[in-house]
C-alpha cells in the first residue's frame, strides 16, 4: 500500500490550496485519514482527520477554514484550506489505516507535500 500526498505549492495569505492523498495498492478499506503538518523546527501536529463513516474532527486552529472530505471508490481523502495565514507554513502529510486483501490492518504515511504561505 502506497500513500501519495500533492497539490501543495505558495500561496498568498488569504489563499486557498487543495490537498490530495491518494492511496494505492491492495486496499479492501480505509478506515481514519488525518492530515499532520511539520512546521521547521516543530512537532508534527494533526489537523484534521476524517473516520469510515464520515464523521471529521479538527485542529481549534484550522476550524472554519479547511475541510476534509473522501471519495471512497477512488481511495482519495482531500483536505481543501481556506484563508491559509502564514502560519500554516509546513510540510503536510497524510496518514491512513488501511485494511488489506489479507483483513490486516496497517498504518501508512504519504511522503509530504510542501504548503508555503507568503506574499
Amino acid at each position: 500500500v502506497q500513500l501519495q500526498a500533492s497539490g501543495g505549492g505558495l500561496v498568498q495569505p488569504g489563499g486557498s490550496l487543495r490537498l490530495s492523498c491518494a492511496a494505492s495498492g491492495s486496499i479492501l478499506r480505509i478506515n481514519a485519514v488525518g492530515w499532520y503538518r511539520q512546521a521547521p523546527g516543530k512537532q508534527r501536529e494533526l489537523v484534521a482527520r476524517i473516520f469510515s463513516g464520515g464523521s471529521t474532527n479538527y485542529a481549534d486552529f484550522v476550524k472554519g477554514r479547511f475541510t476534509v472530505s473522501r471519495d471512497n471508490a477512488k481511495n482519495t481523502v482531500f483536505l481543501q484550506m481556506n484563508s491559509l495565514k502564514p502560519e500554516d507554513t509546513a510540510v503536510y502529510y497524510c496518514n491512513a489505516f488501511v485494511i488489506d486483501f489479507w483483513s490486516h490492518e496497517s498504518s501508512y504515511w504519504g511522503q509530504g507535500t510542501l504548503v508555503t504561505v507568503s506574499s
